[in-house]
This record gives C-alpha cells, structure tokens and sequence, in this order.
C-alpha cells in the first residue's frame, strides 16, 4: 500500500470541515487554552512558503494541547481593510471590496488574473482553524463593534488620581457642580479654569468645544506625516526613509485636523504591564523605548520683547546654568511669532526644507547639523541673561514640548550644533561660547553626559552639589519663582486616528456647527458608501468626499443624499476613515463569540477565554499593533468590557524565512563597446547573458590567471564579441585594443533576478523558458559552462515576490504534500531565527514520511501486529514522547523533527510493527503531519479523529539503563566487548570475565597482574 500524500490530504480535510472538528466550545468543562496568530492582510499575491512559518508553530502547538486534554480556541480571520487594497483598486480600477474578496475566497479578478484565495491555500496546508469563528475586519457585521468603541472613547475621560477612564457623564457631574479647578485629568494642555456658574452659564457648543479637550478621543490640529502621492497621513511605521513604504512617496510633516486618541493616558500602565507578560526581552525594550519614560522638570522661559513663554522639559535641571542657547523644532507654533523680520526668509526656507523629512529620519540622522537663528532670545530664569533662540530639525515638536534648552558642556548633540555655528558669519552672533558647569572636567574635546562623579560648578547656589542634590535644588528654586516644576514626561504621544483613505472604518460621527456628533450606537453599523473614485476629490477632500449618499438625517436616523445636508435636520458625516490599525486592535475578543449581533462579545464567552495563552506573530508589529491593542484593552478593562489588564499573555515572534534569489549576468555596455553604437547606429543587437563561472573568469585580473586560464580567458572574450555582435572587425584596432584592456580590468556583469522556478537545485537555468520570460530576452545569446549549462548565481535575500525568489506553499502540497511543507518549515531551524528556504531539502523530509508508512504498511497493505514490543522499541518510543512534549513546551519545534527521524531509523533498523508502539507513535506525529496520522489511526482500526486522542504518557522505566557494554581492554588495549546486567559487583563482573572463551584466548594461559573493574564503565586486565 502506497502513500499516498495529495489524496489523503483531501480526504482529511474535507473530514475536518465536514465535521467542523476543531470548532472550540465556550462552554466546556475542560481547561480552555487560546492560540492566535496576527492575522494576515489578504493580497493579491498570496501566500508564499515563508508566511505559513508561525501558523505551523501554533498549529503544532493547538493540536498538542487538544492532546492535553484542553478546550483550544485556534481562530483565523482577515485584516482586510488597509492602503494596499486602496492603492491596487486606484491602480486597476477595481472596486477594493471585490479584489478583499476575490484574494480571500479566490476565483478571477476583473484584470483576468486567476487568485488562488487565502483560504484555499490556508485549508491545503491543513490548519486545525476553528473556521467557524472567522473574522473580516472589512464586513460592517465586524466594524460596528469598531465603530461603538470608537464612541466608548469619545464618551470617556482618563482620571490620574484614580488611574483609569471613567465616563464624560460623570466629568460633566463634576463640572455643574465644581467647575474643574480640582479636576486631575488627562486633557489638553491650554484648558482654562473656570467655576461651576461658568460651566452652567456656557452654551452647549461651548460645553462641547471644553469637553473635546478631556475625551479619549478628541479632534486637534496635530502635526502628521503627509503623502501628496497618496493622498493620505500614514503613521510613523509605515514611512522608510522617509518615503511611504506603500509605492515610495514622499512624506512631509504637515499640520491637520485630525482624530487622535489619548493613548497618552496609559504610558505608566503601558510600561508596568511590560512586568507582567511573557515576551520577549527585545520586544519589551522596544516598547519602552516607544514609551519612553524620563524623569525631569519643566522649566519656563519668558521670550524677550515678547508675551510669549518657552516650556522646556528637561531631564537635567542640574544643569540649569549651562544653558547656551535654545533649539525649537521648526513646526514649533512660536516660531512664526518670534522670528525677527530679518531672520524671517531663511526661516521659512529651512522649515519648507524640513517638512519633507520624516521625524524617523530626523531622529536617525545623528551626522547632519542643519539649523537657523530666529533673530529672538529667551530670558535665563535666574541669571536673566540672553539666550539666543534657534530651530533646528533635530528637536520633534512631537516629543516633549517641541524645545530644548541646550546644555552643549553636557550633551554630544548639542556640543556639535554649538560648535558647528561658533563664529559662523551667518549665524548672526546668535551663538555664544560653550559653558562648562562641571568641576574638574575638560570639554575641549567632548561634551560631559555621565551623571555619575558630577560636581556642579559655576551654577550659583548650585555649586559643589552632586547630579541629585543639584536636580532637587534646580526644582525647588524654579517653583519658588513660578518658572518651573518637577515632572515626569513620556516619549509616547497621542495616536492620530484619521486616515484620508476610502477603505477603512468609516466613523460614527457627523458635524452640527463644525463640531463632532456620535450617531447613536442603535444605528450601526454606518456602512462605508459606494464612491466612483478612491482619490483624493478635486478641492483636496478625502475620498469619501466623492461619496453622493453620505449625509446623516437625524429625524429618520439613516445616511441620506449629501444634497439634502440642511445643518437642521441633515448633517455633513465624517470625511476620514479609521487607520489599518483600528480594527486589529481589538479583534482576539471577537473570536470569543464571533456572531454575536448585539455585543462584540458576551460577557461569558469574555469571562470564559479571558486572554490569549499564546500570541504568534511578526517583531515588525513591536510597538505599532501590539502597543495599540494593549492599549484598547485596558481601556475597555476600565469600561468593564475586557476581562484581564493584558491581552496576550505569552508572544512569540516567528523569524523570517528568506528566499534563495536566482541571478543572470548580462554583459553591460559598460563593460564592452557594440557595433553601431560607435557610430552613432541603432542596432539590432541581442541581450548577451554570461554564466556564473564564466563571469568570474572574466572579471579576474590576467596577471592573477595560470597559463590555461589565460588561454580559457581569450576564447571567452572571442566567444562573447560573436554572441553579442562587440568588438568586431568595424572597430579600429586602435579602440579594439583599448576596450580589450577594459575588458581584462572590467568590474562586474550587471546582476538580474530571474524567477527560481525556472532554475533547478543544481542552480541550471531552463534556458528555454527564460528566453520566454520576458520579450527583450526571446534573442538573447546565452554564454554557458563548458558542459553546456547555464549557471545562476544565488543570493539569500528577503522573500518577495518582486525579487521572484517566491516559492508558494501550493507547489510544495501538490508535489510532496502539506504534511512534508508543515514538517520541513519546522525543520529549518529554531523558531525565532531567520533561516533561508531550501527546496533541495524537501526531499528528504518526504522520505521520511515514506520510511513512516514503512512502519504500517507493505506493498500488500497492513502489517502492524500484537506482538510484545521489545526493550529496545519501548526505549525508542519512550524517548521520542519525553523529547517532543519537552520540544513543543519550550517552541524547539525542529528538534522534535530530528528525533522523529531518528525514531523511526531505530524502529525500521529493530524490524518493530507492534500496534503497541505505532499507535502512540502516530499521535506523536499528529500535530506535526496530521492528515498522515489521521489515516495510520483509521488504518490501526480506529473510528474517531486522532486530534483530541490524549498524549502519551512518558515512563520513565524505559529509558532506564539495565545492561551496560563494557570494552574489555588488555593493557589498556580493547579487544573485545561484552554485554552485562548494571546490578553485578566487581566480583561477579571479573569471574564472567575470566571464564570468558575471549580472555582465555588473550592470556594464553598468562595470569594478569591486576584486573581494574570499574562497574558501569571500564574493564582492563594488565600484565
């Protein structure tokens, strides 16, 4: 009997699906256990061999645990809302919805291209997915509930005393009552005090305008990344070096009105419940990092011959003193009104330069020192004495208060911006000389930044004080005089929540007199409008600015045509939809009741699964989605929505599966001169193409080369100018000679990626289908190894499909199985670490497979018996159990792997068909390749599914040690072995020995001088 692996595969997946095996209950009396994967984005492309790599890992992993006896919830869904549907839909005139879908379910796209679908390609790899669950962040069943978070938000305000958010009805308690004078809230920063006959007296516009500064989710003008090319912000993740990574765009910063959410408020919850998690240490930092707490103060600054104020927020007050000069960033709102009328043109010059860098970039860019002198100066708050005021692009008005107060003596940066425009002409004086404020310590060289062995010098009443006694005393003293407080600051700033896109959430919101209105939750969802175009309108609204039925009538309570907008009864809604992130930031608590139609989920089916166990995904997620959803959860923690603080307890970050890039060499005009082109002619002239060998005998040097190479390397070149029609008899031998030198002193070919399906694993290219690929290639002469083969060079680069090193998980199912793919992945390496595709490597994991079926079947079919199993086969059996469920505990998936193979080496080589060891055997393997071990268990004669059989239990017995080989050595030389229960004394071991045919033999008839028995190890009989 034959195996069998692509009509097996079939069967048993259409069992699972049938018989919905891997749904999970919400309520069961066993243990629940939640797996997730980060749920992938649908695109046209597909899924190739390195996207599978973390839902193998949590597949193999769910299916132990179903062995284990727990309730596992392993969901799948799709992010499907996002840029890159927008983008192609713009590109192909498509509607996104029809290309979300066609790329999920698969079938034909309106450009004719055939889509497998993601759920086919997901199904053929045989993921025990509850599909029943499944999720589309595009579908309005799915963002209504985005949609009612959204408004939780709005209606909630964050309250420092008592560390949470609470609901805006109860801030308006307050404010009838009090006013807000006593009110510890998260809110804007410019909220004007006033008294509860105040509050009482404003008109409901005026409540609304206050209230706007204190929700969680707010409308402010904010500084944001801004595509031209897209016609859309985008966030800081979503930028690389400073281009759009969707389509390359330029970015600049610009300043909008916008959606934001005061993720703010939660920056110490944020960071504490870093203490809490089991991931990662890199992917902590990073979070911190994102977060980035500091502990300082903040200090005022009066603008002189202005009613302005500089706010400052420094983690060294202790330097107070050592101000010389002021940097703000060049969006910083008081520059316009600072600069003085001379300084005004190269000021709006050097902030237009500036927009078009993104603040990653600034961030990045340590070397360049680029600023200008505004003309104005601050007042030191304790000398008095005139500090010069400049931009610089180093300073982010989104970190901090957008200002620094520049220490050059204790800070590199500074010290380099200080000495960059020392006694420059332009600066205009605007630069005095550097302050030292430390005792002993020499800055001619280098800035000072250690706070250790710090002793405050030419500080005033700071002088002979240490870092911490001089930060206390720097605080005290600026509060007496009202210029200064001590603070804590956090990096993290509040999250932009708009995007100018079509395919997103749209929000629940309208506008009365220009100010926000939520539609009330009973009406959702507000499903998103058909539009003709996915741009940008004419006069720069976003696209749903196109949208002919986008109006909200509050009488009827429903989305109406934009032409009956009255401001009485009919309202403008929103323009912007949600960012990609919205979505995906509360999903998890969706698949825990996924058709629930009135709550995103019940209250017992959040109580029952609480949080994710275990949580798979990519790094690049680090600090975007993963802080994000953190952050959604423990606001709806404090709502009374979510169950736990944390939303995944465990994470674990898959490493990248690399691809193997194929490349040709083409022969550049760089390299060689052609005919007609020196004669100013147009000719025909083929594409040559030099094989791998070839190109790097024709780039070393002559004087380097032995006789023969030399005589290999003429013939070459003599091969080439007749294939590609250079350097032939219409060159003077004058130019002939010339472009021959060149030839010999050449640089490289001009490397081209070729598609690696043409190419074979012995790196042969198909030289046919090449020549086929492409139009400009049909001609192409090709230069080949002296066995007539073309050879490509080999790269290990990023996986993509515009490298067409792709190699999808279909080819790999069709050829040799999903359960060779699913095994060979985990093989590759540990988890976390990037590791090249091989497909020469298949092969032998299919073999094995094969080797496997051995163990049950011969060509005749079945031949598994009821014999006893032997010492040797319980030992092989019993160490493969011990080792896998250790493997799958710790996520070493591919040593699991290794000792299957072994295992099934010893059992072949021990000739063991006992159903007693190949029962346990097959459920061993069941997570890792489960269609095959789902058919060895029907075959052994069962009639349910393998995949909720209990793991097999490890004895220990069977690994322990009864007899022991011992080398018998004569003077310390082996001569032969012998195999003997471990229980004999010495005595006992040296009276087997000496009666040995063997020993006799040896000695003939000699008595040795000592015997030396070590029990457990060694036997030497000497003299």
């Amino acid at each position: 009997m034959k195996y069998n692996p692509n009509e097996i595969e079939e069967k048993w997946q259409k069992y699972w699906a049938k018989n919905q095996t891997f749904a999970a209950s919400n309520n069961s009396d066993k243990p629940k256990h939640y797996v997730l994967d980060m749920f992938p984005y649908p695109s046209g492309a597909g899924l190739h061999v390195g996207h599978p790599l973390g839902y193998i890992a949590s597949d193999v992993y769910s299916r132990f645990k179903r062995h284990q006896g727990f309730n596992v919830l392993h969901p799948m869904g799709y992010d499907s809302f996002g840029l890159p549907a927008e983008q192609y839909a713009i590109q192909t005139g498509q509607r996104p919805e029809d290309t979300t879908r066609v790329n999920i379910d698969g079938g034909v796209d309106k450009e004719g291209k055939q889509i497998a679908g993601y759920r086919k390609q997901l199904d053929k790899i045989g993921f025990s997915f509850d599909w029943s669950r499944e999720v589309r962040t595009s579908n309005p069943d799915y963002y209504k509930h985005t949609q009612w978070i959204f408004i939780q938000l709005f209606n909630s305000w964050y309250c420092k005393k008592q560390g949470k958010a609470f609901d805006v009805s109860e801030l308006v308690t307050v404010f009838e009552e009090s006013g807000n004078a006593l009110v510890e809230a998260v809110c804007d920063d410019n909220v004007a005090i006033f008294t509860a006959s105040e509050w009482n007296s404003y008109s409901e516009d005026q409540k609304e305008k206050i209230l706007l500064q204190y929700r969680m989710t707010y409308l402010a003008e904010t500084e944001v990344n801004w595509c031209p090319g897209l016609g859309t912000v985008l966030a800081n993740d979503e930028i690389v070096n400073g281009v759009s990574e969707r389509g390359g765009y330029p970015v600049i910063r610009k300043k909008m009105t916008q959606w934001s959410m005061r993720i703010s408020a939660y920056a110490e919850r944020l960071l504490q419940g870093l203490n809490d998690i089991d991931w990662s240490e890199s992917i902590k930092e990073s979070q911190r990092n994102w977060i980035g707490k500091s502990v300082g103060a903040m200090v005022s600054f009066h603008v002189k011959n202005h009613d302005e104020v500089i706010d400052v927020f420094t983690t060294r007050p202790d330097t107070i003193f050592g101000v010389t000069f002021m940097t703000l960033a060049p969006e910083h709102p008081l520059v316009s009104k600072i600069v003085t009328e001379e300084q005004r043109g190269e000021i709006e010059a050097y902030i237009e330069k500036t927009a078009k860098r993104s603040e990653r970039e600034r961030m990045a860019d340590v070397k360049t020192i680029s600023g200008v002198f505004t003309g104005a100066y601050a007042e030191h708050p304790f000398t008095k004495e005139a500090i010069p005021v400049w931009i610089g692009d180093y300073v982010l008005a989104g970190y901090g208060t957008g200002a620094v107060m520049a220490v050059p003596c204790g800070d590199e940066r500074d010290y380099a911006f200080a000495n960059f425009f020392k006694g420059n002409p332009e600066a205009s004086g605007g630069m005095p000389p550097i302050k030292n404020i430390f005792a002993n310590v020499d800055i001619s060289e280098a800035a000072y930044g250690s706070k250790d062995n710090v002793e405050i010098a030419n500080s005033d009443f700071l002088n002979g004080l240490n870092y911490k006694e001089a930060t206390q005393a720097a605080i005290t003293a600026l509060e007496k005089i009202n210029q200064g407080t001590g603070k804590t600051n956090y990096r993290l700033r509040d999250a932009v929540f708009s995007r100018q896109r079509y395919w997103g959430e749209p929000f629940p919101v309208y506008y009365v007199n220009g100010l926000p209105k939520m539609i009330d939750a009973q009406h959702l969802p507000i499903i998103l409008p058909e539009v003709e175009k996915y741009l940008p309108t004419e006069d720069g609204l976003p696209p749903l600015g196109n949208a002919t039925v986008w109006a909200w009538d509050t009488s009827n309570n429903k989305v109406v045509n934009t032409d009956l907008v009255d401001n009485a009864t009919i309202f403008p809604l929103e323009l912007n939809t949600m960012p990609g992130w919205a979505g995906s930031s509360w999903y998890w608590m969706r698949y825990m009741d996924a058709h629930n139609e009135t709550e995103f989920a019940s209250k017992e089916a959040l109580k029952y699964w609480e949080s994710v166990d275990l949580y798979i995904g990519g790094s690049e997620h680090a600090t975007g989605h993963l802080l994000y959803s953190r952050f959604w959860n423990k606001f709806l923690k404090d709502k009374g929505f979510a169950p736990t603080e944390e939303p995944f307890k465990k994470l674990i970050n898959q490493g990248m599966i690399l691809g193997t890039t194929a490349y040709v060499y083409r022969l550049g005009r760089h390299l060689f001169g052609r005919i007609g082109e020196n004669k100013g002619e147009i000719s025909n002239i083929p594409e040559v193409f030099i094989s791998k060998n070839k190109k790097e005998l024709l780039e070393k040097e002559d004087s380097v080369l032995s006789e023969t190479d030399l005589i290999l390397k003429r013939n070459l070149v003599k091969e080439i100018e007749e294939k590609g029609n250079y350097l032939t008899s219409l060159l003077s031998e004058e130019l002939k000679k010339s472009a021959s030198v060149k030839i010999s002193k050449s640089g490289s070919a001009i490397p081209i990626r070729v598609d690696v399906s043409m190419v074979n694993s012995s790196d042969e290219l198909n030289v046919e289908r090449f020549k086929s690929w492409r139009k400009d290639y049909i001609d192409a002469e090709l230069i080949l190894e002296e066995n007539g083969k073309y050879i490509v060079g080999r790269e290990v680069e990023k996986m993509s499909k515009s490298y067409y090193n792709v190699v999808t998980p279909d080819d790999i199912c069709n050829e040799y199985g999903a359960d060779t793919l699913r095994l060979y992945e985990m093989f590759l390496g540990p988890l976390e670490q990037a590791k090249p595709w091989n497909t020469a490597g298949i092969s032998g994991v299919f073999g094995f497979l094969k080797k496997l079926w051995r163990l049950y079947f011969d060509d005749n079919g079945l031949i598994v018996n009821n014999n006893e199993p032997t010492k040797d086969n319980l030992k092989s059996l019993h160490k493969t159990i011990k080792k896998v469920a250790e493997d799958i505990e710790s996520f070493s998936f591919n040593t699991s792997v290794s000792q299957f193979m072994i295992c099934v080496n010893e059992l072949s080589s021990q000739n063991c068909h006992s159903r007693a060891i190949l029962e346990p055997l097959a459920i061993l393997v069941s997570p890792y390749a489960p269609h095959i071990a789902e058919e060895l268990w029907l075959q052994l004669g069962n009639t349910t599914s393998i995949s909720e059989v209990p793991f097999p239990v490890f004895e220990a017995k069977h690994l322990v040690e009864t007899n022991k080989e011992y080398p018998v050595s004569f003077n310390g030389k082996m001569r032969f072995t012998i195999e003997l229960p471990l229980e004999l004394t010495k005595e006992q071991i040296e009276e087997i020995i000496m009666k040995d045919e063997r020993t006799l033999k040896q000695l003939d008839g000699k008595t040795p001088n000592k015997v030396i028995i070590v029990p457990g190890k060694i036997i030497n009989l000497v003299g």
